[in-house]
């Protein structure tokens, strides 16, 4: 299509099945009445159409007012959900088309459907009526282009076709141009339901399908819009945005497959095109050919990030919901983990010869913003830490629990205790309680901070960053080995000198390093920052 200008030619099924090659079906309603056609991109022929608004129904229907730059995909899309789309004429000179259902029933739910919601593709309003011809005839040579997006959509769409049995190249239907979405929600500390996502993705544009299930041990769902559009609007808008405060992470692509097959209307799949489908009694909702084809989407999320707590300010949901969300939190989510969560742990089996309540703070603090710690004044092997929220606390306890740090397993289980008390005013406690509730090196305290997407369990490799340009690897080397390890390797990052990795010889000796050095002034007021790398050098 893109850069074809000739005008395909068409031939139109009518009563008595002859062929009219190089005419082109029109209506009076839409000012292309005696319009000049070009077929072969040679020869002019008239032809008078005479499609109504309310004519009988068709199912081939006749689309008008298209945007000058819409694809084939785009309008192949707008009939998807209601069944399969066998022919589309596309007209690019006029901004209309015309596109055949499989069934004459498909094409009724399909005019019921948008006439009650007016369908847009690129943000405009379009408009679809019954074609007064009951079948499309193309002229496949000329409407090769045409074809290769229809067979590549249906190879997409038919149930027992899995994607890699295409014959067609894959690349006709780009992912970007998908009306499916496929969500992850990571961190998920609160149910989310199917109602919830309609709530938050009807924003972008009618929603058709949404079809809910649990795969590698999270949510994951898949949702369809009308136009393609207003997927990619949802994605931009609502990728990485927490939808209660400081959970449930969106993580949003757009899905390879172009359309869903709903069999049930229940609470794990909906299509709200057909009213009419049965509950299906909690049968599973996910068509075994859409899952076959699923499997096979490489995500570009690669592995599934920890999503973490306050990444961006929470999607406007009503309280109601939020607190609805809360009291049914008991039944999903993390075992043990109360609806809100506790935010302080209790850390045992440290080595009180060495242990300081800074050093908890920057090891803790690569999980979550430390608010207090507390040594215990008569147990000084045990200290009770406050993180910003119970996200972050269970972040911590999953990282931590069994670790080494100075030369001792760590424990780290949820307190009892809700908050970290203060010693009094006056009190010598000798310096074993501090607040940090105002650093200024809090991790996670900005919205949408790069942090949020590198938080990683502990490892012998350590990303370094802010590094000056007037330090050298040698420097860095003899640095992280004077905090008493070994450095195995290092590499600067490629692009960008500020940043480098570097590999102790143990993880025991990784935590030692972060804790003596993040933070450390490197000079020219540039203060190192060191955090754990799932990257090996």
């Amino acid at each position: 299509m893109d850069g074809i200008v000739t005008e395909v030619a068409v031939g139109v099924k009518r009563g008595s099945d002859e062929l009219l090659s190089g005419s082109v079906l029109s209506s009076p309603n839409s000012n292309m009445s005696g319009m000049v056609v070009t077929a072969n991109g040679n020869d002019n022929k008239k032809f008078k159409g005479e499609d109504k608004m309310d004519g009988a129904p068709s199912r081939v229907l006749h689309i008008r007012k298209l945007p000058g730059e819409v694809t084939e995909t785009e309008v192949i899309a707008l009939g998807l959900p209601f069944g399969k789309v066998t022919n589309i004429l596309m007209l690019k000179g006029k901004n209309q088309a015309f596109l055949e259902l499989a069934t004459e029933e498909a094409a009724i739910t399909m005019v019921n459907y948008y006439s009650a919601v007016t369908p847009h593709l690129r943000n405009q309003p379009i408009y679809i009526q019954y074609s007064n011809h009951k079948e499309l005839k193309t002229d496949n040579t000329l409407n090769q282009r045409a074809q290769a997006v229809l067979q590549a959509v249906t190879a997409v769409q038919t149930a027992n076709t899995p994607l890699s049995g295409t014959t067609v190249s894959e690349s006709a239907v780009t992912p970007a141009q998908s009306p499916v979405l496929r969500i992850i929600i990571d961190n998920m500390y609160y149910p989310v339901t199917l109602d919830v996502l309609h709530q938050i993705f009807s924003k972008f544009g009618a929603v058709l399908k949404i079809i809910t299930f649990t795969k590698n041990n999270q949510f994951q769902a898949l949702l369809q819009y009308g136009d393609p559009v207003n997927a990619q609007q949802a994605k931009l808008a609502l990728d990485g945005q927490n939808i209660y405060n400081a959970c449930c992470t969106l993580r949003i692509d757009f899905s390879k497959l172009v359309n869903l097959n709903v069999k049930y209307n229940n609470d794990k799949s909906r299509d709200y095109t057909r009213p009419d489908l049965p509950s299906g009694d909690g049968q599973p909702a996910l068509d075994p050919a859409i899952a076959a084809a699923f499997a096979k989407e490489t995500s570009l999320l690669g592995l599934p990030v920890a999503a973490v707590p306050g990444a961006l300010s929470p999607l406007a949901i009503p309280n109601a919901a939020a607190a609805a969300a809360a009291a049914a939190a008991g039944r999903v989510g993390m075992p043990g983990v109360s609806a809100g969560g506790n935010t302080v742990l209790l850390v045992s089996n440290l080595n009180e010869e060495m242990v300081t309540p800074q050093s908890l703070f920057t090891l803790f603090g690569v999980y979550g913003d430390v608010q207090r710690v507390k040594i215990l004044y008569n147990k000084k092997d045990s200290a009770l830490i406050q993180m910003a929220d119970g996200n972050q606390s269970q972040l911590a306890m999953n990282h931590l629990n069994g670790q080494k740090m100075y030369g001792k397993i760590i424990r780290v289980t949820l307190s009892k205790h809700q908050t970290v008390q203060l010693p009094r005013e006056g009190l010598d406690d000798q310096g074993l309680t501090k607040d940090f509730g105002n650093s200024p090196l809090h991790r996670f305290k900005k919205p949408g901070s790069k942090n949020f997407q590198n938080i990683f369990p502990p490892s012998a490799t350590l990303h370094l960053s802010n590094i000056p340009p007037s330090v050298a690897e040698e420097d860095l080397r003899t640095l992280f080995a004077n905090t008493g390890g070994t450095v195995k390797a290092f590499k600067f990052f490629q692009r960008d000198h500020k940043m480098a990795l570097l590999q102790m010889a143990t993880v025991e000796e990784a935590i030692q390093a972060l804790i003596d050095l993040h933070n450390y002034n490197l000079g020219e007021n540039h203060h190192l920052r060191v955090s754990f790398s799932k990257s090996t050098i």
